[in-house]
């Protein structure tokens, strides 16, 4: 929290003096061949006095690019006098990220474990140390997660329904889609809420892949973020070109029958009801069938495999508000390469 006296930050064992920056190491396990396992925190603590921010990224192994999103952040220029206290976490979920996999080595999702707890399961007693240790100290998050593999998200902030602030820094933070999702059970959101800590949900792109809209989206929004959060000057951070639509409800479009799926719609297109925006041929091409939109709106998400099998989600489908909301989507991505130079690729990797 914002200290009236710049005092040293504290964490684990380990200060961070007021103006400098370090890498904490928190111990969460040791592997069966006796490998220390533990979870780093970028501490960003900043000479004036202001709000404690944490990003995190990785609590789902596979969602590589938070951590590439993490990485620009910390790279970012304008971290150079930066108020307040930045604790990024690239990688919650340490067991996952090496073995590529979403889930801990016990099969459990961390994001269905939250608050956790120090004596229970290896995934509970992460959630319980990432709990204590980074969100309840902050003021406010922002969390980074991509679709699954063979999937993905067009880039869009999830906020919980019925926050007047929540809706504000979503529309702060600039990606092209609004959603409100309900707080599932044993969720990050759900127990940050519940310790008194707003945060907002970014998903883009897919498990184990690089995106470049989707990182550029990532970054600027947390910039602006920061900006609105008084961390950060607004240089170099351009504001959003439209408004983001605000989505009130989503479905999934579903495969009617198992097959060779050919797709005609990518994400970010919108469609109407009735649209054909996929068919699903057996090997032959004896028998096709169509996939149609059921109510119209935005692909916010879609699947990447061509080789599908009956009741397979497909297509993510956001309903937008109205027809202008749909342009600003459109046009808020064909923008959006343009608000910073092109990385070099060994900037990327």
């Amino acid at each position: 929290m914002t200290d009236k006296i710049r005092n040293s930050f504290e964490i684990g064992n380990y200060r961070i003096a007021a103006g400098q920056r370090g890498t904490v190491d928190l111990p969460v396990s040791t592997l069966s061949d006796h490998t220390p396992v533990t979870m780093s925190i970028h501490v960003v603590h900043g000479k004036k006095p202001g709000p404690v921010l944490f990003v995190s990224a990785a609590i789902h192994g596979d969602e590589v690019i938070g951590v590439e999103i993490v990485r620009r952040l910390l790279r970012s220029p304008n971290l150079d006098r930066m108020a307040g206290t930045l604790l990024a976490v690239p990688i919650v979920n340490t067991f996952g990220f090496l073995n590529q996999s979403r889930y801990l080595p016990d099969r459990r999702d961390l994001n269905r474990v939250f608050p956790g707890s120090a004596g229970g399961s290896l995934a509970s007693r992460l959630a319980h140390l990432f709990l204590n240790e980074v969100v309840v100290r902050s003021d406010f998050g922002i969390d980074l997660h991509s679709a699954a593999i063979q999937r993905t998200n067009l880039p869009q902030v999830r906020i919980a329904p019925g926050s007047k602030r929540l809706q504000d820094m979503a529309n702060v933070f600039g990606a092209p889609v609004i959603l409100t999702s309900k707080l599932r059970d044993g969720s990050l959101r759900l127990a940050a809420g519940q310790a008194g800590v707003d945060m907002l949900l970014y998903e883009a792109g897919e498990g184990l892949r690089f995106d470049e809209y989707a990182a550029r989206t990532g970054v600027l929004g947390i910039l602006r973020v920061m900006h609105e959060l008084g961390m950060v000057s607004g240089k170099g951070i351009p504001k959003p070109r439209v408004r983001p639509a605000l989505c009130q409800k989503s479905y999934w479009l579903r495969a009617p029958a198992g097959g060779l799926l050919r797709m005609f719609k990518q994400a970010g297109d919108q469609v109407a009801t009735g649209d054909v925006i996929g068919m699903i041929s057996d090997p032959f091409g004896e028998n096709e069938t169509e996939i149609v939109v059921a109510d119209g709106g935005i692909i916010v998400g879609r699947s990447n495999l061509p080789v599908i099998n009956e009741g397979d989600a497909l297509f993510h489908i956001a309903e937008l508000p109205n027809a202008q909301a749909a342009a600003d989507v459109v046009d808020t991505l064909a923008n959006q390469m343009e608000a910073q130079a092109m990385f070099d690729e060994d900037e990327i990797i």
